[in-house]
């Protein structure tokens, strides 16, 4: 049995994310001592691990909540499931790479429009597009 800080150090957790996951009821202690300490088996620090690596490859806690309840019964759950949520989180991230690419595109047009000279910002092309707001134009045009 581990206590908090012993799972936080076994699994590179902090112990405060670790307390942040049991109020999501993601990870719970098995035991609790008589003091109120935390106690932790070999299941509980599988199950710690798994929501390091589901959050590490982005999964929300939501998702990770309904991969734990597949992963405790597998026998009621399809690999559909699982492939659903994941394809969900894929399309969320290439949504997210589209914006940012618009975003990098948008921001190279503005750096390229500039000279960055050393004279005052008075008519300085990034600014004057910023007060302006017509940045759309700029990403369409990108």
């Amino acid at each position: 049995m581990l206590k908090i800080s012993e799972l936080a150090a076994k699994t590179g957790l902090t112990a405060h994310t670790i307390r942040f996951y049991e109020k999501h009821g993601l990870i719970s202690a098995s035991e609790r001592s008589e003091a109120g300490y935390r106690y932790y088996n070999e299941a509980d620090i599988r199950r710690a691990e798994f929501v390091k690596t589901a959050r590490n490859i982005g999964f929300s806690l939501e998702d990770i909540s309904q991969l734990l309840s597949i992963r405790v019964d597998k026998t009621s759950h399809s690999c559909q499931e699982v492939t659903d949520i994941t394809q969900h989180k894929l399309d969320e991230v290439n949504a997210k790479l589209e914006e940012l690419r618009s975003m990098q595109n948008t921001l190279q047009i503005l750096l390229k429009s500039c000279c960055g000279g050393p004279e005052n910002a008075t008519h300085c092309s990034i600014m004057e597009a910023l007060e302006a707001g017509d940045l759309k134009k700029t990403r369409s045009a990108a």
